[in-house]
């Protein structure tokens, strides 16, 4: 008894020190992004985003924690790396060395994230580049420039700023990978999941201080409020629910002490990609969008202000994005043949469908179905409330995917400290088990 209660508190002990590393790690994130980037005046760049905040750069803002709005060193955040990953993502499927790497199991796994790191660095290079030269030629209202390039001039500025930034997402890649091996949750999940948390008390105190001086009515804002807890609760309704495929084992196997799976089930959730979609989909509006800001061109300006956010061209795009990335990722990430031939393997079979070939196209159909009312669901969570919130006049950015991430990446993060609970308990009931049985053979 007294040696499961130590296991019991090593096993604990394991989980504390996972949490209080990512919390460390977090912690780190949220420091740089109050490190200002060398030649920008912190004060005229944070007014002027400010100037800026319903746009693309809003949202951007958002999924960086406000690194934007002061144009720390951690301004460009981790998007470059998502982006980097929808691009392999793609040409994983396209690319037939990239294919048979993907085959290639672990080693191949490792070899592919080699070269979408080394592809974050050049996406960050040119986006440093862009954000660089586009900053040295804003100014405000009252004509003040938004750096100060001293004695050295805007090549110097352009140079240092296009580093720090490229310095600034190496480290938030590494701090990610570091979450993810020696913490808990997808380290790059939690790095998002930080920066949109980072800006909830600034919008409930903006929230306040609307109420206060009589901008937004009272009921106005209790119904506000009721409104963000209902859909915070059918995301998460959503999230957990689950289509139960039937699955029952051969009478062979039934009897042979295993009855208690004579009739199981194959769970497949119905947020099948989770929040995958709309962070792919944001991530690639974003980038086009950022381009735009820097090229002086009329008809470029009229399509950077159709791909705001929450605009029609904007969410029709965003829409498709997220229905294309839904069944690619679906598609890559669930392999039914191979969940057909398990099943085969362990004596199981999907009652009425005949084991192999048609177990995986049943399995492939439900999947397909499921994806369709998953699309749906993801649409309205990422598109309705911005677009409600947005007729409220609110000063701050309050969207769908921003909820989905924190909701998503919260239920995941959960999931895994319970996992880990019933591991540790697991493996100290089975060492309990293993002594018993050797002081009753002694």
């Amino acid at each position: 008894m007294a040696q499961q209660q130590s296991n019991d508190n090593k096993g604990i002990g394991s989980l504390k020190n996972k949490i209080f590393f990512t919390l460390i790690c977090l912690a780190v994130y949220r420091l740089g992004v109050h490190v200002p980037t060398p030649g920008v005046d912190g004060a005229a760049v944070s007014e002027f985003f400010n100037s800026q905040s319903r746009g693309i750069f809003g949202l951007f803002n958002t999924f960086t924690g406000g690194a934007l709005a002061q144009f720390s060193v951690f301004a460009l955040g981790i998007m470059p790396y998502i982006s980097a990953s929808i691009i392999f993502q793609l040409l994983t499927s396209a690319v037939p060395h990239l294919e048979s790497l993907k085959k290639e199991g672990e080693s191949g796994r490792k070899k592919i994230n080699q070269y979408t790191k080394y592809a974050t660095l050049v996406l960050a290079v040119i986006q440093g580049y862009g954000m660089s030269t586009w900053l040295s030629s804003q100014t405000l209202g009252d004509g003040r420039t938004l750096i100060s390039t001293g004695l050295l001039g805007i090549y110097h500025f352009k140079l240092v700023t296009i580093l720090t930034l490229v310095a600034g997402t190496s480290f938030v890649m590494w701090l990610g990978d570091q979450i993810t091996e020696k913490g808990i949750g997808n380290g790059t999940s939690m790095i998002i999941f930080t920066g949109i948390a980072a800006g909830i008390p600034k919008g409930a105190q903006q929230l306040f201080e609307l109420i206060k001086t009589g901008d937004l009515k009272f009921v106005l804002a209790l119904v506000l409020l009721a409104f963000m807890v209902a859909v915070i609760a059918a995301v998460i309704y959503m999230e957990v629910a689950q289509r139960r495929i039937a699955i029952q084992y051969s009478q062979k196997l039934a009897n042979n002490s295993m009855s208690s799976l004579a009739s199981s089930h194959l769970p497949i959730k119905i947020n099948f990609p989770g929040v995958i979609p709309p962070i792919f989909a944001s991530s690639l509006l974003m980038f086009p969008s950022t381009l735009a800001q820097f090229v002086n061109v009329p008809w470029i300006k009229s399509m950077q202000e159709s791909l705001n956010p929450n605009g029609i061209v904007f969410n029709i795009i965003f829409v498709c994005l997220i229905v294309f990335f839904s069944f690619f990722y679906t598609d890559i990430v669930f392999n039914a043949d191979e969940v057909s031939e398990n099943l085969k393997k362990s004596g199981a079979f999907v009652p009425g469908i005949r084991a192999g070939k048609s177990t995986a196209d049943f399995i492939r159909y439900v999947l397909d179905r499921i994806n369709v009312l998953g699309c749906f669901y993801l649409c309205v969570i990422c598109i309705l409330p911005g677009l409600l919130i947005q007729n409220f006049n609110l000063p701050f950015y309050f969207g769908g995917t921003s909820l989905l991430i924190l909701v998503g990446v919260a239920i995941d993060t959960s999931q895994q400290i319970q996992s880990h609970l019933l591991s540790g308990k697991y493996e100290s009931f089975a060492k309990g088990m293993k002594i018993r049985s050797r002081r009753v053979q002694f």
